[in-house]
């Protein structure tokens, strides 16, 4: 049974992403499922050791940046106040 996600990612390694899958006759979806099943399959100790490692430093650019949401009360506040 398949289960909706919603990711973000910088658009140029999105843009790769799904060149790289077009040209493999892949969707994006399937693509990104199996990457998480490698990860998750424990055959690995690293994320270095996967055989798809070199396919994600080859799309992604630069130190990876983590950019952490907002919670609902910070947005709320942050809203309210831009109306005073």
């Amino acid at each position: 049974m398949d289960a909706k996600v919603t990711l973000s990612f910088d658009k140029q390694v999105i843009e790769r992403a799904k060149a790289y899958a077009a040209e493999h006759n892949i969707s994006l979806s399937r693509l990104t499922e199996f990457i998480f099943k490698q990860i998750t399959s424990e055959q690995y100790q690293t994320l270095e050791d996967m055989p798809i490692s070199d396919w994600v430093h080859s799309v992604a650019e630069g130190e990876v940046e983590y950019q952490k949401t907002p919670s609902r009360k910070q947005m709320k506040s942050e809203f309210l106040n831009s109306r005073k």
